[in-house]
């Protein structure tokens, strides 16, 4: 999917395009002090669009603007400039979180209540029948592997596990948007692996979800698209394997070459009689990249990463 951007238009306007689940235009957050002077710039004029069915990653470091991004678009925060429509709808307009789940990065939950108790009154908050929320509970507790304790309350639970009861309680009303605030968080090397599972299936069911992390091996196995923010302003976007492709660097992988073949180009490995296996650009990791644009954004503050 190539990377998209909105097309000016008037503040009133929505896209007609039912693929663009979230949309945002020069979207500005700043915080002012108690007399109304500017204090922070959080967001700076972000545009992007999310669409329809895939995994969007949002990264950067602290203080970089991503859990203002979504806040704005929960509609919890109001922008001081621009516009975020999420399904073609404001933001602020609280109608539209009846599709979407979120998942903060710390879970408010009620920690006398068991994992079934917990969905049950997450449930009622969308107005489902009891036999709905019933079905619904024993479907996500299986998914998210609390079979097992799924009648104990939650203080008793360990962080790891409370994530998992947190996520569930993010699907209760099978949301068609997720937003997830570090998903990964508190989680062991096999929860992290069962967690990106779960991520990717739900795409695999058509939801699209929008994730925040900072453990970047978890964005870079699961996203299809991402966004660095360094100090409120978009850095870089695109899809994940084009943003680590080194493009000025071409590498060969072949096999059953002799010695004086491997310093030849592609017309002379087929001379010897070997043959090419690959031929590609290196790939930086994710974390590469984002100490890179990072570093970048300090040196060269006000411009996009990549661009002169």
């Amino acid at each position: 999917m190539a990377t998209t951007f909105a097309e000016p238009a008037s503040p009133t306007s929505v896209k007609a395009s039912t693929d663009v689940v979230i949309e945002t235009r020069s979207l500005t957050k700043i915080y002012r002090d108690f007399w109304g002077r500017q204090k922070v710039r959080a967001l700076n004029a972000l545009d992007l669009e999310v669409r329809r069915g895939e995994i969007f990653g949002l990264l950067g470091p602290n203080g970089s603007g991503k859990s203002t991004t979504i806040k704005l678009l929960l509609g919890l925060l109001f922008p001081t400039n621009g516009q975020a429509l999420v399904f073609g709808k404001e933001a602020t307009e609280v109608s539209k979180n009846e599709r979407i789940g979120y998942l903060p990065e710390e879970s408010y939950l009620y920690k006398f209540l068991n994992a079934e108790e917990t969905l049950d009154f997450y449930g009622r908050l969308f107005d489902m029948s009891a036999a709905t929320r019933r079905e619904r509970a024993n479907e996500l507790i299986e998914m998210v592997g609390l079979n097992w304790a799924r009648r104990r309350q939650l203080r008793e639970y360990s962080k790891g596990m409370t994530r998992r009861i947190g996520l569930a309680q993010a699907l209760i009303n099978d949301p068609e948007l997720i937003l997830l605030d570090e998903p990964t968080s508190g989680l062991d090397p096999i929860g992290i692996r069962e967690m990106k599972d779960m991520i990717l299936r739900l795409r695999a069911q058509g939801k699209t979800i929008v994730m925040s992390s900072h453990q970047l091996g978890d964005v870079e196995d699961v996203c299809d698209r991402i966004a660095i923010l360094h100090q409120g302003e978009l850095k870089e976007l695109g899809r994940v394997e084009e943003l680590l492709t080194v493009q000025d660097v071409t590498q060969f992988k072949a096999k059953g070459l002799s010695k004086a073949c491997e310093e030849e180009i592609r017309a002379v490995i087929a001379r010897h009689g070997g043959e090419v296996v690959a031929v590609d650009h290196p790939t930086l990791s994710l974390e590469e990249l984002f100490l890179n644009i990072v570093r970048d954004s300090e040196a060269r503050p006000g411009r996009r990463a990549g661009h002169k």
